[in-house]
């Protein structure tokens, strides 16, 4: 962990490339240097159905959810998730000045006790490092 979901509105995609955004959010995770690389996942999800206050058609959203591990501390989480957010937030300035737009981004904690893993990608990145 961690793993960014990305929920947007499918009027987005004339305005956002997604996959920048999804780039921007990885190297954001990347630069708070508290996530284990070859943990972080980054998915975004189109919503093609949606409804948004008075249901005005040119109303936007994108809603970002970090799941995460145990063992970080508040603090540690507020400035990591602050610097995600305003990363993200100075990215989609143009969105909130072209229309009516509203972002979100939460935390989660997974219990480690109801929470299942099998990854060998931090492996592979190990063996990377050392024979790069």
């Amino acid at each position: 962990m961690p793993h960014f979901t990305i929920e947007y509105s499918a009027n987005l995609d004339a305005r956002v490339d997604m996959g920048a955004v999804v780039e921007l959010v990885r190297k954001a995770a990347v630069e708070t240097g508290i996530f284990p690389l070859g943990g972080i996942r980054v998915r975004a999800i189109r919503c093609e159905h949606y409804a948004i206050a008075d249901n005005r058609q040119n109303y936007g959203f994108l809603d970002m959810v970090l799941r995460l591990g145990e063992g970080r501390n508040l603090a540690t989480r507020k400035k990591a998730g602050e610097h995600i957010f305003k990363t993200l937030s100075a990215h989609l300035d143009p969105v909130f000045k072209e229309t009516k737009f509203a972002l979100s981004f939460d935390m989660q904690i997974n219990d480690k006790e109801t929470s299942w893993k099998r990854n060998n990608i931090h492996e592979a990145l190990k063996v990377e490092t050392v024979n790069g």
